[in-house]
This record gives C-alpha cells, sequence and structure tokens, in this order.
C-alpha cells in the first residue's frame, strides 16, 4: 500500500448542495483529493438541516450532510459581496478542479463560469452537475424522482396497472456523482498531457439514462413495446429469469432459457411431473406457456425456505440470491470485507457510527476516511492566511465588509 492517496496533490472547489454535487466532491476526496467545500453564510449547504426533514429519518447525528461531506474542508464566503468574490477568484487561480451543481445562471451573476474563470485558470477542469444538460429546451427544476420520471425507468417497473415504481432516493444523484468524478479524472488526464483544462457536464438527466442502459439500448434498436412499459412477473418472457416466493422470503432465481440450465433447475426443483411436462420440454415451448410455468415454478419455491432453494441452486451452478433488505445488509460479511460499509468516529455523538464505504477497490491507493464532514466555516480563516496568503489585518477587512462571518 502506497503512502500517498492516488488523487493528492489535486485540490478542488466544490460549489454545491444536498447530493450529486457533494458526493461528486466526496468520491475525489475520499482519494486524496483536497476538497474545499465553498459554503454560504446563513446556513450553508441546506443538507446541513436535513435533520429538521421530518420526512427524512437520520438518527441522532446527521448522516446525510457528514456521510457525502466527508473528507472536505468548509469555507464560508458570501459571494454576493465583492469580497467574497475575489476570494474565491484567488482559490480557483490556486486549484485544479471548480465543482458546482448550483444553476448556470446564478453561477455567472456572481462571474463563475467557465468562461470567466478560465481566464483566471487555463488549466481549470470546470465540472458541473446540471439538471438535464448543458443544451436543448429544458430548463426547469431537477429531482432524482422527477428527473427518473422523464427518462422511461418509472414507467417500466412495477406491476401493469399499478403505479410506477421509483427505484429509490438518490440513486441518480449518486450514480451521476460516480460519473461526474469519473469525467473529472479523465480532463485531469487530458491535462497531464496537454496542459489544457476544459468544462465538463454530468448531468441527472443523463445518468438516469444510463442506468436503464441494457433495456434503453434494446428497446433503439428493436422498438421492441414490451421494453417500454410494465411487465408482470407472471409473464416473464423467461420464466428462468424472474422472482419467486419461498416459504419466508422472496428470491431471485437468474438462469438462462437454454437447455442446460433448465435440465439442473428440474434436478434442483426434484419435480418430475415438471421435468415430464411437454409444455416446458423446450425454450420455444416454455416461453409460449410462460404464465401456466411460472404459475408452477410458484408452488414449488414455496414449498422450501430461501436458505434451501439458495443452497441447492449453488451446488448446481444456477444464480438465485434472497431479497436481502437493509438490516439483512448490515450483518452481511461480504459488504465489511469490501470497505462496502465500514465504521469510522463521529464527533457528534462521540462514538463510532456504520457508513457507506468506498464502491471502488484499489489495492495500492485506497480510499480513507479521515473525519465526517466539517463544521461549517471550520477552514475559513486557516485557508484563507495559510492556503492564499491574506494576513490577519487582510481577513479582519473581509469580515467587516461581510464577506466572511
Amino acid at each position: 500500500m502506497s503512502d500517498r492517496q492516488a488523487l493528492e496533490g489535486i485540490r478542488v472547489v466544490e460549489l454545491t448542495v444536498w447530493f450529486q454535487g457533494p458526493v461528486t466532491g466526496q468520491h475525489l476526496a475520499d482519494f486524496g483529493a483536497e476538497v474545499i467545500k465553498v459554503e454560504r453564510p446563513d446556513g450553508g449547504d441546506p443538507g446541513r438541516g436535513v435533520q429538521k426533514l421530518k420526512s427524512h429519518p437520520t438518527g441522532d447525528w446527521n448522516q446525510y450532510f457528514l456521510v457525502i461531506n466527508r473528507n472536505k474542508k468548509s469555507i464560508v464566503l458570501d459571494l454576493k459581496t465583492e469580497g467574497g468574490r475575489e476570494i474565491i477568484y484567488r482559490l480557483v487561480e490556486q486549484s485544479d478542479v471548480f465543482l458546482s451543481n448550483l444553476s448556470p445562471a446564478r453561477l455567472a451573476a456572481w462571474k463563475l463560469d467557465y468562461a470567466h474563470l478560465r481566464t483566471l485558470n487555463p488549466g481549470l477542469v470546470y465540472a458541473m452537475n446540471t439538471g438535464y444538460g448543458p443544451f436543448g429546451p429544458v430548463d426547469r427544476p431537477s429531482f432524482d424522482m422527477t428527473v427518473q420520471a422523464l427518462t422511461g425507468i418509472m414507467a417500466r417497473r412495477g406491476e401493469p396497472q399499478e403505479p410506477p415504481v421509483y427505484i429509490g432516493m438518490g440513486a441518480g444523484d449518486a450514480f451521476g456523482g460516480l460519473l461526474a468524478a469519473l469525467g473529472i479524472n479523465i480532463a485531469l488526464h487530458h491535462r497531464r498531457k496537454t496542459g489544457q483544462g476544459q468544462m465538463l457536464d454530468a448531468s441527472l438527466y443523463g445518468a438516469q439514462l444510463f442506468l436503464d442502459a441494457p433495456a434503453l439500448q434494446a428497446y433503439l434498436a428493436t422498438g421492441a413495446e414490451h421494453l417500454a412499459r410494465q411487465r408482470s412477473r407472471k409473464d416473464a418472457l423467461n420464466p428462468l429469469h424472474n422472482t419467486y416466493q419461498s416459504r419466508d422470503d422472496w428470491i431471485v432465481l437468474c438462469a438462462e432459457a437454454g437447455q442446460d440450465a433448465w435440465s439442473r433447475l428440474c434436478t434442483v426443483l426434484d419435480d418430475e411431473k415438471l421435468a415430464a411436462d411437454e409444455r416446458f420440454s423446450t425454450e420455444k415451448r416454455r416461453r409460449e406457456n410462460r404464465a401456466v410455468l411460472v404459475s408452477a415454478l410458484d408452488g414449488i419455491f414455496c414449498k422450501h425456505d430461501a436458505a434451501t432453494w439458495t443452497e441447492r441452486c449453488r451446488k448446481s451452478g444456477i444464480a438465485v440470491s434472497r431479497v436481502q433488505n437493509y438490516r439483512d445488509l448490515e450483518k452481511d460479511p461480504q459488504a465489511w470485507a469490501n470497505d462496502y460499509l465500514m465504521e469510522t468516529y463521529c464527533e457528534q455523538v462521540q462514538r463510532d457510527v456504520a457508513i457507506r464505504g468506498f464502491p471502488i477497490g484499489l489495492s495500492k491507493t485506497p480510499g480513507v476516511v479521515r473525519g465526517l464532514g466539517p463544521e461549517l466555516g471550520q477552514d475559513t480563516e486557516r485557508i484563507l492566511t495559510e492556503l492564499l496568503g491574506y494576513s490577519w489585518d487582510e481577513v479582519g477587512r473581509f469580515k467587516d465588509a461581510g464577506a466572511i462571518p
């Protein structure tokens, strides 16, 4: 293992709120980048107040803000003031990346658009998390759920005649943050070769289109209607690739439609009648009689618990998993062994807490959690004096002018 992290030496100015933008910065900070989070004086990132939202349970510590802003520094600037903008301009001059998910109009009003910042730092990687991408006619607020509704993802999920299913809070934001971190590293690699910075955008809309990539691409290639709408599990085109209720839990069966998988499954199920049924004797017939086959499999799988079916299928090389909930996941040794889940100290409650770890593992330069999210503005004076070179007299004048608290 290296003593240095992969992104050590990279400085990021992060002007973000809520989830997608901050989680982009989190990925960079996890692997060693110095991420300086710029926040407004009146409360900072609204995510700091998420414990006050009754619809968003957080426990006794603000896991929402503290986890996605881990490993970062916090500086408070009033960007409506001339002094606040002077400070962020100097910060940009000495940084590698500018990251924001604020609206382009607001950034332009503060002269924090790419056209202006690249005059201060031609090598700057300017990263945006917009709602719908930088081009096209759409200009409206974006939320994970509303954008998911536009992309076709929700329209495909759930049983026919039932409401569309939202696949989870923040799924698009989380994936969009990963894509933005990827884009930033691609742009940094290009800069190492050419010395040139550039602008990039990883939108919520684009991220969610990619979330459903296999089905979307299949539809674009075929126009098949069944790919674009809800389909009942009782009408699965391949009944061997479906969900079934065991005696105690739902299980997910993922087997190919061909004869080899069918023969092995019949052995696992130990049902001679099913194996001999001519309606299911070929892949074509199983597809034609899929509703009958799903019903028959429902009757068989409910006879034993999920653990029994999982063990039987494993021995036969058939992929099957019990549908776990978060309580099950929290106890899964696989998640802890790979640092997908981990513990770290939380100053807010003065104890170790369980947190999301790292979706990517590196053997020589792994991610590190050095600390959870910073207190609002805790690094303001240190950044001004030690990094930007302002004197204490100048710091005092910025305070008098309202640029910093």
